[in-house]
């Protein structure tokens, strides 16, 4: 029933609250279009109180980042009884903690990258593992906090122990994989088109390379071989059912065909919360297999629940 009123929970207080005010403007504007009636909430830590008394029919989740993204507010949202779009409480706790995610990722035959939990006031004059590796937040999204350690670096960057570091005293350190940046959208039980991602000016796929216009060039479909495509489909769907993800999510992949066709294939991660900005990905690859964007959220919410 297109009369549903939805709310949209956007804005929040992470370091991602641009990002989700930019995708919940987008989302709100297309919901309307579709013809539901739209509440926009801009999220504070009153948002049980306000969501109580608005008594939506579902709520669009369109936060990104922690307690958007972990958990948080999805365990708000089965407090309350509303629906609720996206992954539930325990998928976005695994999925939005890199160590969790890959754990049980492996765990289902999907290849993962060498990795170790470590202090970062201990990585200040040794490397933790050979160079190249990467550096990364355990819990944060939109690539903050991601910093790659190249071979000629004679010790670890001296930004991971400086007192402006604000992403947890806990880093994940993991072997650097060369190669394409590759990712693919799941909607439900399909994992849809494979799409490569091309940073224009950006050593990786960066804050700027994601929501920055042209700050990255996005090929969709991807162009690599049938057989890496379907894997690449295949690793995605089985990340997203083993992590238990509901809804929509997005896997990112790297691909290294240096040497061979068939390459070394790694996936990295699962995003329950994938960006629906105008330059975010997923509604692009949805657009691709013939999802406007305007019915990919009218599926979405359509699709929303309580105990997901």
């Amino acid at each position: 029933m297109k009369s549903k009123h939805v709310a949209v929970l956007m804005g929040g207080f992470s370091s991602e609250r641009p990002v989700s005010l930019s995708s919940g403007k987008s989302c709100a504007d297309a919901l309307e279009a579709e013809g539901y009636r739209v509440t926009r909430i801009d999220v504070d830590r009153n948002v049980g109180s306000v969501l109580a008394e608005l008594k939506p029919d579902a709520a669009f989740n369109a936060l990104h980042g922690p307690f958007g993204e972990d958990g948080t507010i999805q365990g708000i949202l089965e407090y309350l009884g509303i629906p609720y779009t996206h992954s539930g409480v325990l998928a976005s706790a695994l999925a939005m903690n890199k160590i969790q995610a890959k754990k049980i990722a492996k765990a289902a035959g999907v290849p993962v990258a060498e990795s170790k939990i470590v202090n970062r006031f201990k990585v200040t004059d040794k490397h933790p593992m050979p160079a190249p590796y990467v550096v990364k937040p355990v819990a944060e999204g939109s690539s903050f906090g991601v910093v790659i350690v190249k071979e000629d670096r004679s010790h670890p960057p001296q930004i991971i122990s400086a007192a402006e570091w604000r992403y947890g005293d806990e880093v994940m350190v993991e072997r650097y994989v060369h190669g394409r940046e590759l990712t693919c959208a799941v909607m439900g039980d399909v994992a849809l088109g494979v799409c490569e991602i091309v940073p224009t000016g950006h050593a990786f796929y960066d804050y700027d390379s994601k929501y920055v216009p042209g700050g990255s060039k996005h090929e969709i479909p991807a162009k690599i071989s049938l057989n890496i495509y379907q894997k690449i489909q295949t690793l995605a769907l089985k990340a997203h059912q083993a992590i238990g993800c509901r809804g929509v999510s997005r896997s990112d992949f790297r691909y290294d065909d240096r040497h061979s066709e068939n390459g070394e294939l790694i996936w990295l991660e699962v995003n329950t919360q994938p960006g629906m900005t105008p330059t975010s990905l997923v509604p692009e690859i949805a657009a691709q297999a013939g999802h406007s964007f305007g019915e990919l959220l009218s599926w979405m919410v359509e699709d929303a629940s309580c105990l997901r």
